[in-house]
């Protein structure tokens, strides 16, 4: 096993981690629901915001350590630092919004990933404290060691990212999956289904949500985006569906998301009733 997957690996499956991740998450949900925690979740651009915003930080301080080996730069390289200490702020409000809304080795992992980002964040600001009181070396190499925490912050950040699929869409292969989007497909008999109450059918292997409205009927992909939670088991109301898991809350009609931490919408079916049968279909078919 290659070193880095080996402390990854250790790090999913460090137990410890779990009461500082939880009280560290007690004062995270603490944040009201509504329009702020939608944005920073990254709900108005349809993918997570975190990622975007770090690239602020660490753009800034990956140019500061090179300015500081360029001669006559005066202070760039403090007003850089001091850029990147300011635009960390909102880049680690969204990650840790983000990072309350994950299963518990995700939340391990991220634990870590964020108290490299804070040691890192110390180091920077000491640097700059360095600087502004004219000890240019010292200030230098407290950048240094400020960039390779935060690196390894970043190794962390793509372990969350790409291994542990946190903020992926997790319903973006059900196109690809289910197939022909011309064909009908039966889920059975509409007076099965007791209205307004979420039921869970498949098409192939593939699990869906089915809501009855009267004489027809509403159907999303069950499987949340935000990290796969079982839609069918979530409560039904005023036209919405609400993940039991993590909290995301969907229209039914057309798959949007109401709130997060969900950022991508439920893929939807075209229904329609022929001889009593719930048929279904991916939209925009022939």
């Amino acid at each position: 096993m290659r070193l880095t997957t080996a402390i990854t690996t250790g790090l999913e499956q460090a137990t410890a981690l779990d009461r500082p991740a939880a009280r560290l998450r007690g004062l995270v949900e603490r944040v009201p629901q509504g329009r702020t925690r939608d944005a920073l979740h990254g709900v108005p651009i349809g993918h997570p915001l975190h990622p975007m915003l770090v690239q602020v930080p660490i753009g800034t301080w990956i140019s500061a350590s090179l300015l500081d080996v360029v001669p006559r730069t005066g202070i760039a390289s403090g007003v850089l630092i001091a850029v990147g200490l300011g635009a960390a702020v909102p880049a680690a409000a969204a990650g840790a919004l983000d990072w309350a809304q994950t299963h518990e080795q995700q939340q391990r992992v991220g634990l870590v990933h964020a108290t490299c980002n804070i040691v890192g964040v110390g180091l920077y600001s000491a640097s700059l404290i360095a600087r502004l009181r004219r000890r240019p070396l010292r200030g230098r190499a407290l950048a240094l060691a400020g960039l390779a925490t935060v690196s390894a912050g970043g190794l962390l950040g793509g372990h969350l990212a790409y291994r542990q699929a946190v903020g992926a869409n997790h319903t973006e292969d059900v196109a690809h999956v289910v197939g022909d989007g011309s064909r009908w497909h039966s889920v059975g008999l509409l007076s099965a289904f007791v209205e307004g109450r979420p039921a869970r059918r498949f098409l192939g292997e593939t699990p869906l949500l089915v809501v009855r409205d009267g004489q027809r009927a509403r159907v999303l992909a069950d499987r949340c985006s935000h990290l796969s939670g079982p839609l069918s088991e979530g409560e039904v109301a005023d036209g919405r569906v609400t993940c039991p898991w993590h909290g995301s809350v969907f229209a039914l009609d057309d798959g949007e998301v109401v709130h997060g931490p969900a950022t991508a919408p439920q893929p939807v079916f075209e229904t329609r009733v022929v001889h009593g049968e719930l048929q279904v279909r991916l939209p925009g078919a022939g």
